[in-house]
């Protein structure tokens, strides 16, 4: 571990703690109320999540006009390690902030430098809940953008960029200090710096690796929010056995469709030459190399293995009607797969970007490989579903077996005020989280026939007002 300093000023960090200390929490008319000590982290989709929808009226003018709030942006800017880089305009009644907060490159270290975290904030009224959103990458979404929760509560909402992520990079980028411990610390001084502000109830939310995220950091600062809302977040417990994933793609859906994707994986990989060729020329002329994965025949056939987890998690058994057979012509078939497991994700400017994400895999995470007997005789790469294959060789990854198993744990003995929704069909539900004794007023829910984009709005009825009744009996309102 590098001990330089950054070349920003670590005297922007507020003064820092241990981060393992807590504050105190006691309970008031239902509501739970947090005294805190002075301390002041493909390749998915943005999960939990809505766009505002066209027609859709604004907040009442009197949420925003409260007489004694003054102006919300010279708050901010008082903020110790706070800068607001812009203001832009989104309806009536709703302010948006894009904003950095610093952060310690090390929790345990902050003498050892900093960098800025990108987060928005989506203000409506300091009297209303906030919604701390992840999408566990970077922040890929604009002034226009709502969690679920945030819709559902009327509330304001903080998005945060995980570390390593977009601009939010330490310097040195040392990866040594890309842990769930650590974003999980982010998340909570983030939220101590925001709370004198927002004192009302505060959710916190995200989607696959964002919902991960979300649950970490109530795992190491269970008393930050007041409940939690994760969508389609995998849990790895044991990263030496796939066979739940293998079990649950063997069963998903009908069995003519499960047959049609085999088929077509197999045909994608006996027409390979010509296959390939296509991939190759699409590289070249959009400027696309394959140096980290090996090549584009590696490239193609990763594709190909990871055809049947794509295709349940984004497209759903709707789309088996349209999958070719071997009568359809290259160009049909190659399309087909192009669209279905995103052949651009395979190049190196694509595994760059994610590289924080594939480093996590390797390191605590987890990652899945899927068995494909169907394939026998047709496959040239073994191995090249292992994470490493993500990760340049120079990088070191050594997994930690303990820090998920850990996880479930907390969930199991501990967790409180936590609602999980899960696609049906979605194939992380072959490893999801589970509620065991010691969970308390925590819940598990799926969405029928839904994905990975799994919402509380796609529950059946009588499940999704017992979810709706609980985000807002935790946030008060």
């Amino acid at each position: 571990m590098t001990n330089a300093i950054s070349n920003q000023d670590r005297s922007d960090i507020p003064g820092a703690a241990p981060p393992g200390r807590r504050g105190r929490v006691r309970r008031r008319g239902g509501r739970r109320l947090a005294v805190f000590s002075v301390f002041s982290v493909v390749l998915g989709l943005v999960a939990g999540g809505a766009a505002i929808p066209a027609g859709a009226q604004p907040a009442p003018a009197g949420a925003v006009a409260e007489a004694d709030e003054a102006d919300i942006r010279a708050r901010l800017e008082a903020i110790p390690g706070m800068r607001v880089l812009a203001e832009k305009p989104v309806s009536p009644g709703v302010r948006y902030f894009d904003l950095t907060y610093r952060q310690p490159n090390d929790h345990l270290h902050p003498e050892w430098g900093s960098f800025a975290q990108r987060f928005s904030l989506r203000h409506v009224s300091t009297r209303r809940p906030m919604v701390l959103y992840t999408s566990g990458y970077d922040l890929g979404a604009g002034p226009d953008f709502r969690s679920e929760p945030t819709v559902m509560l009327d509330g304001n909402q903080i998005y945060t960029e995980q570390r390593y992520f977009g601009t939010s990079r330490p310097d040195p980028a040392d990866l040594s200090n890309l842990n769930i411990r650590q974003a999980a610390d982010d998340h909570h001084r983030l939220i101590q710096a925001l709370k004198p502000i927002y004192r009302g109830s505060w959710i916190s939310t995200g989607g696959s690796k964002g919902g991960m995220a979300t649950v970490y950091h109530r795992r190491f600062h269970p008393n930050d929010v007041d409940g939690s809302v994760v969508y389609s977040a995998p849990n790895n417990t044991d990263d030496r056995d796939d066979t739940a994933y293998d079990a649950f793609l063997a069963r998903v859906g009908t069995p003519e469709c499960r047959a049609a994707l085999q088929t077509v994986q197999r045909e994608a990989l006996v027409r390979r030459e010509e296959m390939v060729a296509r991939y190759r020329q699409w590289a070249q002329a959009n400027g696309q190399t394959f140096d980290t994965l090996g090549g584009v025949d590696q490239a193609f056939e990763l594709a190909v293995l990871r055809l049947p987890t794509m295709f349940w998690m984004y497209a759903g058994e709707s789309k088996c009607a349209g999958a070719p057979t071997p009568a359809a012509s290259s160009d049909e078939l190659y399309a087909w797969v192009d669209g279905i497991s995103r052949l651009a994700v395979y190049t190196d400017g694509s595994v760059g970007f994610f590289l924080p994400y594939f480093y996590q895999l390797g390191t605590q995470l987890g990652y899945i490989q899927v068995a494909a007997p169907h394939l026998a005789g047709l496959l040239r790469y073994p191995g090249i579903q292992e994470v490493r294959s993500y990760v340049p060789r120079e990088i070191p990854l050594r997994f930690e077996p303990g820090a998920m198993r850990d996880i479930d744990r907390w969930v199991r003995s501990r967790g409180s005020e936590i609602l999980f929704v899960y696609g049906e069909n979605d194939p992380v539900r072959a490893e999801p989280f589970r509620l065991g004794p010691g969970s308390r007023d925590a819940q598990v829910q799926v969405a029928p026939g839904a994905g990975h984009g799994a919402r509380i709005a796609g529950l059946a009825p009588e499940d999704a007002a017992r979810a709706s009744a609980a985000l807002h009996r935790w946030a008060g309102v």
